[in-house]
């Protein structure tokens, strides 16, 4: 708690503060003080010391790190139910494990070893250069009544970006972040039913936000469709910062699925670029080209096939022209 409170008071001044003024505020001795920097330190914050002045933040940990979240998310409610774990399978599946896991329960991890995505791909999990953030969600409700939820969470996640670092990312239906035609993030919704009532007892949302790469970190085979926040800001980003950013917007949007939908599908009709574009539908029927017209009061996609016929998308592949190898 103590080195959380130092770091929280170093990241809100811009000069430097002394020992004796974090000691009194904190109530705590100047040898804590000294220890919470050390550890600080030790965690990969670059903290600048000068004599009679005291000590300045001087930059920010590429790592994730517990600390460096909770500093970010200061008094949000959520903080008391975070873990952040070096390396895991996946955060998905470790959220899964835990079956009395309170609603806004949070798992971040560094480095995934079996991440996965939609329709059971597999998704690139490296360590040390993204966000794998998974949150409980115990919401109660029919699963009808959460057709949408998955394109909320790439609004969350979305507007936390943008929150985190003034980049906004556009949606390709239904939860993919992009920039240009290249992808930054993935989105996974999983959920579970009660047998014996037929509703939703939990819901768990995974994302994984493409960081700190540069482009020979992409697998060959992914980098033409791929791309990362640094890559398109030209500088590495604090991937605390961003974790807590998830966190907040996610813990909002959870607030809101259900008595503000209609505000959120606006906000997520205005960010998805498959709007207006021409695509290809992917499903067990075949694949047909349309017209990407709107979205529906559920997000599902609303086309008109190129034979005049109109239709509505719940699921299944939808690809954008110009974008992940799709050009005809």
């Amino acid at each position: 708690m103590t080195k959380d409170a130092i770091l929280q008071m170093l990241q809100q001044n811009d000069g430097f503060l002394s020992g004796e003024q974090m000691s009194r505020q904190l109530g705590i001795s100047r040898m804590a003080v000294c220890k919470a920097i050390d550890a600080l330190r030790q965690e990969g914050y670059c903290i600048e010391s000068a004599p009679r002045r005291g000590y300045r933040l001087a930059g920010t940990a590429m790592g994730l790190s517990k600390t460096g979240i909770l500093a970010a998310l200061g008094s949000h409610p959520w903080r008391d139910r975070l873990t952040v774990l070096e390396t895991v399978d996946s955060t998905n599946t470790y959220a899964k494990r835990l079956p009395a896991a309170p609603h806004g329960t949070v798992i971040v991890a560094n480095q995934q070893t079996g991440g996965r995505g939609r329709l059971g791909r597999s998704f690139y999990s490296p360590k040390d250069r993204s966000v794998y953030l998974s949150v409980v969600l115990r919401l109660g409700v029919e699963p009808v009544k959460l057709l949408h939820l998955t394109a909320l969470a790439a609004e969350a996640v979305c507007q936390a970006v943008f929150d985190a670092t003034g980049l906004r990312p556009g949606i390709k239906w239904t939860n993919d972040l992009v920039i240009g035609t290249k992808k930054l993030c993935g989105i996974l919704t999983e959920l579970t039913v009660e047998a014996e009532s037929g509703m939703v007892d939990t819901v768990v949302i995974g994302a994984g936000v493409n960081c700190n790469y540069a482009p020979e970190d992409f697998p060959e085979e992914v980098r033409p469709i791929a791309t990362s926040l640094a890559m398109e800001l030209g500088h590495s980003i604090d991937r605390n910062r961003l974790a807590a950013a998830m966190i907040c917007r996610l813990a909002e949007m959870s607030d809101e699925c259900l008595t503000h939908k209609a505000d959120w599908i606006a906000r997520y009709t205005a960010d998805c670029i498959t709007v207006g574009e021409q695509v290809q539908v992917i499903s067990a029927a075949g694949t047909r080209i349309a017209h990407a017209d709107g979205i529906d009061e559920n997000a599902a996609l609303r086309v008109t096939y190129d034979n005049g016929e109109q239709g509505t998308v719940f699921s299944g592949e939808v690809s954008v022209r110009g974008m992940y190898g799709y050009t005809d």
